[in-house]
Order: structure tokens, then sequence, then C-alpha cells
């Protein structure tokens, strides 16, 4: 007899996922090796998240909600590019892959899948003991897209500064964090709630019965890139942005940890 498709997508996961740390511990441990390891470390990211969710819902629902992610996500990207609009005027540098249409990384397609997953499954943790609310979809959606903002503080320095991914040019704001203005995380937030709008319908589980089991694969995604960036930033002793991203890791483990209890 086959084995059920829940077991097989479940083992699926774990292996992508000890593949994905096999990929970070080489990648620390080699700092040479980082930049080749790098796109293998995004690409494992991206599947790992998608199978995390394919435990719990159907394939084709899994599969046609991270196609819309990866483009939307990039078709913002592409347009920043060429207009400076949503995130603000940037470069995006060869280290980051060969462009799509000559405009976006291959990359960021991808990074959007991971962001807005995982970020989605650290809000059902941490907002589970509100689950059955009447409004809980709607403080599922905000608070995805909060944390999407936030991911996106961790990210800039590690792919401005760290690594060289992309450059942004100057703004009329005078705050600006590691090269960022403020407006590209507000820009993340903002295109994450159209993403969600069109997906969301897709990542829910149709079939009733009793509330599911805390989920912790996307915690552990999200603060494993946090704690990632962070020894990035640390390399370069850029350590506002390791305050940061070691403070929001702590904060979300801890909201996540209280959540997941009820």
């Amino acid at each position: 007899m086959a084995p059920p498709i829940s077991k097989i997508t479940n083992t699926l996961h774990w292996t992508l996922t000890g593949g994905l740390t096999a990929a970070v511990i080489c990648s620390v441990a080699l700092p040479s090796l980082a930049d080749k390891l790098d796109p293998l470390i995004l690409v494992l990211a991206a599947l790992a998240s998608i199978t995390a969710l394919t435990r719990q819902l159907p394939v084709e629902s899994v599969a046609f909600a991270a196609l819309v992610t990866a483009l939307i996500g990039g078709a913002a990207h592409g347009l920043t590019a060429r207009t400076g609009l949503p995130f603000g005027p940037v470069i995006f540098n060869d280290t980051a892959g060969p462009k799509l249409f000559n405009s976006v990384p291959w990359t960021l397609p991808l990074l959007w899948v991971v962001v807005v997953f995982n970020s989605r499954g650290v809000a059902r943790l941490v907002l589970r003991p509100w689950r059955k609310v009447k409004n809980y979809g709607f403080w599922l959606i905000g608070f995805t897209a909060f944390l999407v903002g936030l991911f996106d503080l961790a990210l800039e320095p590690f792919a401005g500064p760290a690594k060289h991914f992309w450059r942004w040019q100057p703004t009329k704001l005078l705050v600006a964090w590691h090269g960022a203005s403020p407006m590209v995380p507000v820009g993340w937030l903002f295109i994450s709630l159209v993403i969600l709008g069109f997906v969301t319908p897709y990542l829910i589980k149709k079939q009733p019965g009793r509330s599911s089991v805390p989920d912790f694969a996307p915690l552990l995604l999200w603060l494993g890139a946090l704690v990632y960036f962070a020894l990035a930033a640390g390399r370069l002793e850029l350590w506002t942005a390791v305050a940061l991203d070691l403070g929001l890791a702590v904060c979300v483990a801890i909201g996540a940890y209280r959540g997941a209890r009820w």
C-alpha cells in the first residue's frame, strides 16, 4: 500500500528543512562559500515553506498561492526597478542573480514566497488564542503584513551592506536604515496586503474538524532567517542590525510560544 500523501509531504518537508539547515551551517562555517550557497539556501527555503503548507492543504491550492505571491511580489520589484515605485529607487546588482525581463533578479519572487508564507505561519501562532474571534481573518492578514514589514527591516542590512544584492538610491527623506528608506518596509507591508487579498482563500483549511495542532515549521524558518541575517551583520560589525535581528527573534519567539500554548 502506498503511504498517505500527508506522510509523503511531511517527509519531503523535513528533508528539505534538513538540507536547508546543512546549507546554512556550511555558509556560516565556510564564509568563502557563502555567496555560492545563498541561491541554494533561498530555493530550499522556498520549497520548505511550500511543503510546510502542503501537509495541511491541497497541493494545487498551495502551488497557486505560491505562484500568485511570486508574481505579485516580483512584479512590484520589477516596477520599482523601472519607476522607483512602490519601494523607492533601487539598483539590483548582479550578485542578486540573473534578471527576469531585464529588470528583477529571479531570486526576489522566491523571496516573497518565503517571507509571506512564513510570516503568515508565525502570525497564526501568535494569534492562536483569538482564532475564534469574529474578525480573526482580518487580524491575521493585518498581522502577517506587519511581520512582513518587520522582516524587511531585518533583511535590508543583509541584502544591502552585507551581500550587495541591491543598492537603494538617495531620496528626499533624511532618515535611512542601512541605506534603505523607511518607505521600503512600508512598501513590503502594503504589497503583502495585496498578495494576501488574493491568496488567503487558498490558504484556508476547508474541511471542518478540531482545531489544528500548532505548526512550528514557519516559526523555525522565520527565526532561522533572522539569526542568519544577524551573523552576516555581525561579521561587518553592523551592531544596530544585529540588535534588531535578535530583538525581533526573541519577541516573535515569545509571542508565538505563548500563542501556541493556548
